[in-house]
C-alpha cells in the first residue's frame, strides 16, 4: 500500500502540534515550527500569518481528540447507561494511551485563556441536552450529574497527567505505566457503575 504524501499544510501542522504540546504557546516560536516540519519560516507565513492563528488550528483538532470523539456515545439515546459508560471508557484509555501528553497539554492552555473552548465545541449545552446526563437523572434523581462526570474523567484522565509525577517519583517505570492503564480500563466502568448504586445517608 502507497502512503499519501504529506501537505505543506498537513506537515506544518504535525509539527506544530509536536512543538506547541512540548512547549506551550507561549514558549514556542514560530522557527521552531519551521524547523520540525523541514521547511523555511517565509513558507510557514504563506500557511499561517500568525503562531496565534497556527495554534488554534492545533487547538481545535486537541480538543476534538479530547471531546469529540465521546460526543456520539453519550448522545446515543438506543445505548443504556451501562453501555454508555463501557464505551466512554474504552474509547478515552485508547486515545489516551496514544496521545498521553494530551490533557496536560489542552487544560494546560485552556488555563492560559490560549483557546476559547465554547466556540469549538458546545461541551455545555450537549452534556447537558445528552441522553447520558438523562439516564443518569432517572437512575440517580438524588445526585447532581456532575458528580458523576468529574469522578468519570479523574480515574480516566488524570492518570496521564499525573504519570510525570509517577516517573519522577519511580512510582510506577514506563513500561509498566502500560499495564497500569490496561487495568484500569476494565476496573473504571465497575467503580463508576457502582458509585451510581450507592446510597447518600442525607
Amino acid at each position: 500500500m502507497i502512503e499519501k504524501e504529506l501537505s505543506t499544510e498537513e506537515k506544518i501542522l504535525i509539527s506544530a502540534s509536536k512543538v506547541f504540546t512540548e512547549k506551550g504557546f507561549s514558549g514556542t516560536r514560530t522557527r521552531d515550527i519551521a524547523e520540525e516540519a523541514g521547511i523555511n519560516l517565509a513558507l510557514l507565513n504563506y500557511y499561517f500569518r500568525s503562531k496565534e492563528k497556527l495554534f488554534d488550528q492545533v487547538m481545535k483538532a486537541k480538543i476534538v481528540l479530547l471531546f469529540g470523539q465521546i460526543l456520539p456515545i453519550i448522545t446515543d439515546e438506543k445505548t443504556t447507561l451501562e453501555e454508555k459508560i463501557d464505551l466512554t471508557t474504552e474509547k478515552y484509555i485508547n486515545i489516551l494511551s496514544k496521545n498521553p501528553n494530551l490533557p496536560v497539554f489542552v487544560i494546560s492552555e485552556i488555563q492560559k485563556k490560549n483557546s476559547e473552548l465554547t466556540s469549538i465545541i458546545p461541551i455545555r449545552k450537549v452534556f447537558n441536552n445528552s441522553s447520558l446526563i438523562k439516564q443518569i437523572k432517572e437512575k440517580r434523581p438524588d445526585m447532581n450529574p456532575l458528580h458523576f462526570l468529574v469522578s468519570f474523567l479523574g480515574m480516566t484522565i488524570f492518570p496521564f497527567v499525573a504519570k510525570p509525577i509517577f516517573n519522577a517519583f519511580q512510582i510506577i517505570k514506563d513500561d509498566e505505566f502500560q499495564q497500569f492503564i490496561d487495568e484500569r480500563r476494565k476496573l473504571i466502568p465497575i467503580w463508576v457503575k457502582t458509585l451510581l448504586e450507592l446510597k447518600v445517608e442525607s
